[in-house]
């Protein structure tokens, strides 16, 4: 059966499959209306009954019976018509297992298998692929979610409050659509443990969410990015650089070309990230921001090509092209690289400076390559829980980052703003950002949160990437640890990763501050059990940045093009 051939498609609904415990899951199966033996790509979702999924899902498997493929779509324990009780991140790594076994021995099933999906089914590609299924021969994972305490839904100690939407869509056998609920609303609702009443649910698995927010065994037995070393498969990982979760793609691609069992699976890793968030390849204009006739792609002709060179055999070139396509923001062009980060990225320190007054895009912060000497003041803010720095995003979505104008927050006195000069000439930021940041606070827990900003001319102030870090967990996420007042600590903030062209009157610029709500919780700067109680209180923060406590951002410049 070549690649090429086209069939009619068979579809049949409803096909149980029996898991190790007797639980049994369901499935939808399209496949070639044709005797005979064929790969196999498997999607575990617990969206089904979600609007607009349900043809999605379709159509996707239509197109690939079409061209050879059996095509199954299983409903994740507890959803749909699958038996059991839906409990995220703690069932699907077994149950992938069993449902790939099923796969392998079923009449039209030839062995060779393949997974496929996005966000939810691409973590739970991961956690199965983890556990070494034989039949398992490539995947395709998009917008892969990381660990569970590095993303969602807690990232470095702050509960991703979006997920709270996510809780009430997913919880019970049916999904319900995220627009019933009045969630900006809602995400204001104290203490964190009832939010599911807030939404009108009990739901088992946020109680426990909110009983376990360090990196502690509930959450360590779900990990898949400690276990590449078991993963010898080649997999298309695909992201955008506005989606909430590339985290999970960026560490995924590394890991898998660092440590993945086997030399040929190490070598036959690609990775592609555009300018999308989270639904990617969707849309060219995200806001404002129209990144050009170039932005989208044919996504679905190059998965197929990944099938078909690994499944079927065929020598297609998929495996012979640079192994990385990213697209550069500002240059708005893809571009093809060896490796990722870029072989050529050169790291360059921005410190933060100020004479005591980095409050709004109109004091006196800057970013200065230039370390600095001798005594020079902090500075200070006020961060309110009750009154927390708001995060621009698009609610239309469950989560959505774009390029959006961060002007409105660069006016609060409780977010402090650096900026370089205008810039004489182009300069390009690809890879992973960091922040290290010493600061003290009056609390004995709090946040620390920064953004990378390009701004233009006219003052738009565009949005690249951004991170956060619960002053509790500053050392380890295994382990809480509460500050003491007054003291300086170094937080190392995580910004993730970007690909921006920084053109020349343009300049570069570093907002911190203590919130990005409804993104993450407020911390309530009180040192309490975690999402316990009402209470809050105001944090006096004071950010160092003199010759003892140099704080600064890194980045990633491509100085050679």
């Amino acid at each position: 059966m070549g690649p090429s051939e086209s069939y009619d498609v068979k579809a049949e609904f409803g096909v149980k499959q029996v898991m190790r415990d007797g639980t049994r899951l369901s499935s939808d199966i399209y496949r070639p209306d044709s005797h005979g033996r064929f790969p196999v790509i498997v999607t575990r979702t617990p969206y089904t009954t979600l609007e607009g999924f349900m043809k999605l899902f379709s159509d996707e498997g239509k197109f690939f019976a079409k061209h050879g493929y059996v095509f199954v779509i299983q409903d994740c324990r507890g959803k749909n018509d699958s038996e059991g009780w839906f409990h995220p991140f703690h069932d699907d790594a077994e149950d992938g297992y069993d449902t790939l076994a099923w796969c392998a021995r079923q009449e039209w099933s030839n062995g060779s298998l393949g997974t496929f999906g996005a966000s939810y089914q691409a973590w739970n590609q991961w956690a199965t692929a983890a556990l070494s299924p034989p039949w398992l021969r490539a995947m395709v994972c998009v917008v892969a979610l990381p660990d569970p305490v590095l993303n969602v839904p807690f990232q470095n100690g702050a509960l991703v409050l979006w997920m709270a939407q996510w809780m009430a869509m997913v919880e019970g056998k049916r999904n319900t659509t995220p627009s019933i609920y009045e969630a900006d609303k809602l995400y204001w609702h104290l203490p964190l443990r009832t939010m599911d009443n807030a939404f009108g649910w009990s739901s088992k698995f946020w109680r426990e969410w909110v009983e376990h927010p360090s990196a502690d065994q509930y959450w360590k037995k779900t990990f898949y990015q400690d276990k590449f070393d078991r993963i010898g498969v080649p997999v298309l990982h695909v992201s955008g650089w506005y989606d909430d979760d590339i985290i999970g793609t960026h560490l995924n691609y590394l890991g898998m070309v660092n440590g993945a069992r086997t030399k040929s699976a190490r070598k036959n890793q690609k990775l592609v990230i555009g300018p999308w968030q989270h639904l990617v390849n969707s849309a060219r204009k995200i806001g404002e921001i129209d990144f050009g006739d170039s932005a989208l792609i044919d996504l679905q002709g190059l998965e197929l090509r990944w099938f078909d060179r690994w499944l079927k055999g065929a020598i297609n070139g998929v495996d012979r092209e640079p192994p990385v396509d990213i697209f550069v923001l500002g240059r708005n062009a893809w571009r093809k690289e060896k490796a990722w980060p870029p072989s050529d990225v050169t790291p360059r320190v921005y410190y933060l400076y100020s004479k005591g007054r980095a409050n709004t895009a109109f004091g006196d912060g800057r970013l200065v390559q230039v370390l600095p000497r001798g005594e020079i003041p902090s500075d200070s803010y006020a961060y309110d829980p009750a009154n927390p720095c708001t995060n621009i995003y698009d609610s239309s979505h469950v989560a959505a980052e774009g390029p959006f104008d961060q002007r409105p927050i660069e006016r609060r006195e409780d977010v402090l703003v650096y900026s370089t000069e205008e810039l004489g000439r182009e300069v390009e930021v690809t890879g992973p950002i960091k922040v290290n940041l010493f600061a003290s606070t009056s609390a004995t827990d709090t946040d620390f949160w920064a953004q990378l900003v390009d701004v233009f001319p006219n003052g738009y102030s565009m949005h690249l990437t951004e991170g956060v870090i619960r002053g509790r967990y500053r050392k380890t996420l295994e382990r809480a640890e509460l500050l003491r007042p007054g003291q300086v600590y170094e937080f190392d903030i995580d910004l993730w990763v970007t690909s921006n062209l920084f053109l020349k009157g343009h300049r570069i610029r570093l907002d911190v501050s203590s919130s990005s709500f409804p993104k993450y919780d407020r911390n309530p700067n009180t040192g309490d059990p975690f999402g316990q109680n009402a209470r809050l209180k105001v944090a006096e923060q004071k950010i160092f940045h003199d010759e003892e406590h140099p704080s600064s951002i890194a980045l990633p410049i491509i100085m050679s093009r």
